[in-house]
């Protein structure tokens, strides 16, 4: 065993075998289509589910068996698979219900077709014909899958976003829109490409990321404000978009987007510093550094808030040390604090200038770094709110990359690993793979594992279908509701049968959906795919 083998096997860091793995694919057909086979044209007759393990909805019927052993059932509610040799729960029941999968959730029929690859599954309903083909796929290939839908669908002006569906389902009917967080949304998918680079040195991955670049660089300079970036912008062209502050620039063409918030601020930070530790030649450097340096003079001469048009900071850019002392700011303190010392960490490292460590040193003494501690050690267990555990993850990655002092960084690596252990029932393969290079602890193999599979399990459809997990008998609810009254689970679901979602959002919400009217971009999926390409985790 070499050095670095036995290095990557005591620290956990093994890399995560990638290699053909099965992604189940959903085509829907009429009852009389030529394609579907005769045996599954008309209702069939099963009967009556009686093993041990009731399933996920009552009334279940089988219909058909695999080879393995595996068996699959159905009734009014949708379809089940059940495979009484598999350890994980998420492979042991299978639930299939929603436009997801089905034409309506009624199964008449189930035939399994196994004579050659890919495996086929065909459910009969009471309005048409599933066909369910489990199909080889390597995460190198989802991952191209997801690249080429995101340049064919979603980029505008340069962002990168979900779009919506002027008929449900129907992707020839896609357009792009604004939204509140383009910025962030774009600076995660510059994240991947920056690593995917990294780890490849493909051109077309450099050619997104400095794609990506510009735009964030953009939405800086179309407000004429230096240092206050735009949430978004659009054309004059572009049907006017009804929520939100928007002020025309100077030349009258465009209309950009205001009242800047800290999860915009959050992502040109992770972004700029992930492009210049990992793609920048030196003009790019000087450009970043530029635009950095803007950014966070803003910050400092404005008492560390994001000072708007008015003249006044907007609703959630304020990081000094008044807004604290409010009760909302008391509460807020944690993640606040992390965001700041990340923000001029990160701007000392990349212009040099020792302005930049004479504040952020000045926020430690105020006792900034203290106050980090606290993030999710809220009396009571608290309010989880998911989309500040992203804003956390994406300051802690570059602020514990440039913090070398033992002392702050052993208080930044502590708070990390408290918050790690909090969040490891998501099975997250992003948090896990940032905290596991923060230092704050070694990806295991059940980590690995709790990665690969999410991974793994993200469905390469990412329309918004509804999805509807509530009643079913076979998950446990959890005795509190979330933040907007939802109920909740005690333990997520796999992602092909929970809504579709970014990162910022609850993954134990059991239903979900926007009725198939939008179409997710699947840059949530890149980032920690090339981040752990990059790393060594991930081999394909």
């Amino acid at each position: 065993m070499t050095p670095t083998t036995w290095l990557r096997v005591v620290l956990g860091l093994w890399p995560l075998l990638a290699g053909a793995q099965t992604q189940k694919f959903a085509t829907q057909f009429r009852a009389d289509a030529p394609e579907v086979p005769a045996a599954v044209r008309a209702p069939a007759v099963a009967p009556p589910w009686t093993g041990a393990e009731a399933g996920p909805v009552a009334g279940l019927r089988e219909f058909a068996r695999e080879r393995s052993g595996a068996i699959w059932l159905g009734n009014d509610a949708g379809a089940a698979r059940f495979d009484p040799t598999a350890t994980h729960r998420w492979d042991r029941w299978q639930y299939f219900a929603g436009r997801r999968w089905l034409a309506d959730d009624a199964v008449q029929a189930i035939v399994v077709d196994e004579r050659a690859p890919p495996k086929t599954v065909w459910v009969r309903t009471r309005s048409g014909v599933a066909r369910w083909e489990w199909r080889p796929l390597t995460l190198a290939q989802k991952a191209q899958a997801f690249e080429d839908r995101i340049d064919a669908r979603h980029v505008r002006h340069g962002m990168v976003g979900s779009t919506r569906l002027h008929v449900a389902g129907d992707l020839s009917t896609s357009v792009t829109h604004d939204n509140d967080n383009d910025g962030l949304w774009t600076a995660m998918y510059l994240g991947a490409e920056a690593f995917r680079f990294a780890a490849t040195k493909e051109p077309a991955a450099r050619v997104r990321a400095r794609r990506s670049l510009d735009l964030l660089m953009r939405l800086e300079e179309i407000t004429g404000i230096p240092g206050f970036p735009a949430r978004s912008f659009v054309s004059v062209t572009e049907p006017k978009p009804k929520d939100g502050e928007w002020h025309p620039t100077a030349d009258g063409r465009w209309l950009w987007k205001g009242d800047t918030s800290s999860d915009e601020m959050v992502g040109h930070y992770y972004a700029y510093a992930r492009y210049y530790d990992l793609v920048a030649d030196e003009a790019e450097k000087v450009a970043i550094r530029r635009v950095v340096a803007r950014i966070t003079d803003h910050l400092i001469r404005n008492d560390y808030n994001l000072v708007d048009l008015d003249g006044q900071p907007t609703r959630w850019g304020v990081w000094g040390e008044a807004y604290f002392q409010t009760e909302e700011g008391k509460y807020e303190a944690p993640l606040r604090c992390l965001e700041l010392l990340s923000f001029l960490k990160t701007a000392h490292h990349l212009t040099g200038d020792a302005k930049y460590a004479a504040a952020y040193d000045d926020r430690v003494r105020r006792g900034y770094a203290e106050q980090m501690r606290h993030y999710r050690r809220w009396p009571g267990g608290g309010e989880i709110n998911f989309s500040d555990d992203e804003l956390a993850y994406l300051s802690y990655d570059p602020l514990l990359r440039y913090e070398r002092e033992p002392k702050l960084r052993a208080i930044y690596v502590e708070g990390l690993a408290f918050t790690w252990q909090q969040i490891q029932p998501d099975l997250n393969p992003l948090w896990n793979f940032i905290s596991a290079a923060s230092g704050a602890g070694p990806l295991t193999p059940a980590l690995r594992d709790d990665a690969r599979r999410t991974l793994e399990r993200i469905p390469v459809d990412l329309i918004s279908w509804t999805v509807k997990n509530a009643h079913r008998r076979d998950l446990t609810r959890h005795t509190d509701r979330d933040r907007f009254e939802k109920p909740q689970l005690t333990a997520v679901l796999a992602p092909d049968e929970r809504p579709i979602a970014k990162w910022n959002a609850n993954p134990y919400v059991p239903d979900g959906g926007a009725g198939g009217t939008s179409e997710d971009d699947g840059a949530f999926f890149l980032l920690p795919y090339w981040m752990g390409r990059y790393h060594g985790w991930i081999q394909d």
